[in-house]
C-alpha cells in the first residue's frame, strides 16, 4: 500500500517547539494546496474517497484523528496524534478519517489544485479502478 509516515525534524528552544516541512524534501512532492478540517463533530466520519493522482501528507497539528487506508486487498488504521508526525497517502489508497477529538486540527498538504475529476467517491467504482490497473499512459481509466 503505497502509505507511510513521515516523521518530520523538531527545532525546540525555550519559545517552543517549530516543525518546518519543505516540499520535495519533508514533504515528498511540490505543495500546491494546502488546507485544515477542524471542528468535527463526535461520530462524524470524512473522507470516503480515493483520488486517481494526488498524493497528501496529512498532519494533526493539534489534538488526535484516526484515519482508515485501504484498497480492496488490505487495509490500515492509523492514529494521528503528534504533530510532528505526516502521513503520506499516495494516489489509488482510498481513505475516511474519523474519531476525531474535540480540539483535532487536521493539516493537508496536497501535490495538486483541487480537480473534481480526480476524486473517486464511490467505492465500488474505486476497486474496480484498482481491479482493471492502469491504462497505456499510465493514468487510471475513469
Amino acid at each position: 500500500m503505497n502509505v507511510r509516515l513521515i516523521k518530520f525534524p523538531r527545532h525546540t528552544d525555550k519559545y517552543g517547539n517549530l516543525v518546518p516541512i519543505e516540499e520535495n524534501r519533508d514533504a515528498p512532492f511540490e505543495i500546491r494546496r494546502v488546507y485544515y478540517i477542524y471542528g468535527v463533530e463526535q461520530g462524524v466520519r470524512r473522507g470516503f474517497h480515493s483520488h486517481v493522482d494526488l498524493e497528501q501528507v496529512l498532519i494533526c497539528v493539534s489534538g488526535s484523528v484516526k484515519i482508515l487506508v485501504k484498497t480492496p486487498e488490505e487495509e490500515q488504521e492509523i492514529l494521528l496524534s503528534d504533530p510532528q508526525e505526516g502521513l503520506y497517502i499516495g494516489p489509488m489508497i482510498w481513505r475516511e478519517m474519523f474519531d476525531f477529538s474535540e480540539d483535532a486540527v487536521l493539516l493537508v498538504l496536497a501535490s495538486d489544485h483541487y480537480r473534481v475529476e480526480d476524486y473517486i467517491r464511490d467505492y465500488g467504482k474505486y476497486a474496480e479502478m484498482v481491479k482493471n490497473g492502469r491504462s497505456e499512459d499510465g493514468r487510471y481509466d475513469r
